[in-house]
C-alpha cells in the first residue's frame, strides 16, 4: 500500500468562480486502484463533484446568493468583510474522498470535480492530495 500527497495551485479571475478540476487530479494520479482525498486549504472555497453543465453551474451560484443574501448583516463582516463567503463554504465542502480504478478517477459518466471560488479573485489557491492505494 502507498500514500502518497501532492499538491497544485489554482488562480481565480472572479468573485464566484467554478474551475473544474478533474484532468488535473487524474494526472497527479499514481496508483492502479484506491482513494483520494481531495482538499481545498482555504476556508472561502470549496471541493465539490458533480455535472459540468454550464446551466447547473449558474443555479449553483444563483442558489448560494438568493440563501446568503447581502441585504442581510453579518457579524463576520465587521472582521474581513467576507461573511458571505464564508457561510456559503458552511453549506458546501473544503473536501471529498473519491475512489481510483485504473489509475483515475472512477467517476460516474456526468461527474465532475471542481474547486468552487467563494471569495476571489485569488492567486495560489492551495488543492492538497493524499493518495491511498497500490
Amino acid at each position: 500500500m502507498k500514500i502518497k500527497t501532492h499538491s497544485f495551485k489554482i488562480n481565480t479571475n472572479k468573485n464566484f468562480e467554478i474551475i473544474d478540476i478533474t484532468s488535473r487530479i487524474n494526472d497527479l494520479i499514481d496508483v492502479e486502484n484506491g482513494i483520494v482525498s481531495i482538499f481545498s486549504r482555504h476556508s472561502t472555497s470549496a471541493i465539490v463533484v458533480n455535472e459540468n453543465e454550464s446551466g447547473l453551474l449558474s443555479d449553483l451560484e444563483f442558489t448560494l446568493d438568493n440563501l446568503i443574501d447581502e441585504k442581510f448583516s453579518y457579524e463576520h463582516d465587521r472582521i474581513d468583510n467576507n461573511a458571505r463567503s464564508h457561510l456559503k463554504s458552511f453549506l458546501l465542502s473544503s473536501s471529498e474522498c473519491l475512489p481510483i480504478k485504473n489509475s483515475r478517477l472512477d467517476l460516474g459518466t456526468w461527474q465532475s470535480v471542481f474547486f468552487v471560488e467563494l471569495d476571489g479573485p485569488r492567486h495560489g489557491r492551495t488543492i492538497s492530495l493524499t493518495i491511498i492505494g497500490k
